[in-house]
């Protein structure tokens, strides 16, 4: 690292140009996203009084697992059932978004046609379009085709928000990998697709994780497309809208709101927290080219 430091006359970026302003800053920033988590965990386990009183705090003496417990078998919140439509919805926007996603991302990143090009900008540019601002004109078009109300609507739609991003990073990790790949492949005899389902795809596995654990992460925090697109006649609901429903009854009760919140981020913030490495490192490895 010396000697290149020697060569090319410049510091390196990790480390050296910290001025205890920037660790002020990132510590101020860590605060500010830590603080509102720190409360709702200690207030999930606390009484009405002891909340309004002392949020901050929790002593052995206020800790109780009754308001937790009654926030599981609320009846007019079945968050088991929350659970399982919202897993069974990750589970299927993945696979439909993966599905569509990693041919199209072959075909863009193997093909030296300008229009595969141009077809990535037009992916790329829908990433910077809120999902909020296409609801309503996916509304009008799911009710012409009857989706409305349903949960393959919901699917097909989350799973159309998730393709732009999804293109990106994908067709920057197979443009990673050698192209000497596919030429090898297609001397043994195989075509496009079979090269894509038994090559290139195995290959793809850690940015495929990484993806499928953001798409999780995106279609979980969702409230807007489920509330709109199911509605309350469709009798479906996810943990988000499940909450809002449970939480607006309860606006002043805070040994109900606290608890609801706590089990509907609690699985969630396990996954992420598990799998943030592979996470990072699959952004990494896929932007690199993309």
């Amino acid at each position: 690292m010396s000697a290149l430091r020697a060569l090319t006359g410049r510091r390196s970026l990790t480390g050296e140009r910290r001025t205890p302003a920037w660790y002020a800053a990132v510590t101020a920033l860590c605060l500010f996203m830590l603080v509102p988590m720190y409360l709702l965990v200690v207030n999930a386990f606390k009484d009405q009084r002891d909340i309004v009183s002392r949020p901050f705090s929790l002593s052995p003496g206020q800790f109780t697992l009754e308001h937790l417990v009654a926030a599981w078998n609320n009846p007019d919140f079945d968050i088991a059932f929350g659970y399982a439509v919202t897993i069974g919805l990750v589970i299927c926007v993945n696979i439909v978004s993966i599905g569509v996603c990693a041919p199209a991302a072959y075909v863009i990143a193997r093909s030296p046609r300008p229009v595969f090009g141009a077809a990535l900008l037009f992916f790329i540019s829908g990433m910077f379009i809120p999902t909020q601002v296409i609801l309503v004109p996916v509304i009008f078009v799911l009710r012409a085709l009857g989706l409305m109300s349903t949960f393959p609507g919901l699917v097909l739609f989350m799973a159309s928000a998730t393709v732009p991003f999804t293109i990106f990073v994908f067709t920057g990790f197979i443009r990673m990998l050698p192209a000497s790949l596919d030429e090898a492949a297609a001397i043994d005899g195989a075509g496009p697709y079979r090269t894509l389902w038994t090559i290139i795809l195995p290959l793809m596995k850690p940015i495929v994780a990484t993806v499928f654990i953001l798409n999780t992460l995106s279609v979980w925090n969702d409230f807007a497309s489920p509330q709109l697109i199911l509605g309350p006649g469709s009798g479906l609901y996810t943990v988000t809208t499940g909450v809002y429903a449970s939480v607006g009854e309860y606006s002043a009760d805070y040994t109900q709101v606290f608890p609801t919140l706590l089990l509907a981020v609690l699985p969630i913030l396990v996954v992420f927290v598990l799998t943030q490495r592979w996470v990072m490192s699959g952004l990494a490895a896929g932007a690199v080219k993309g």
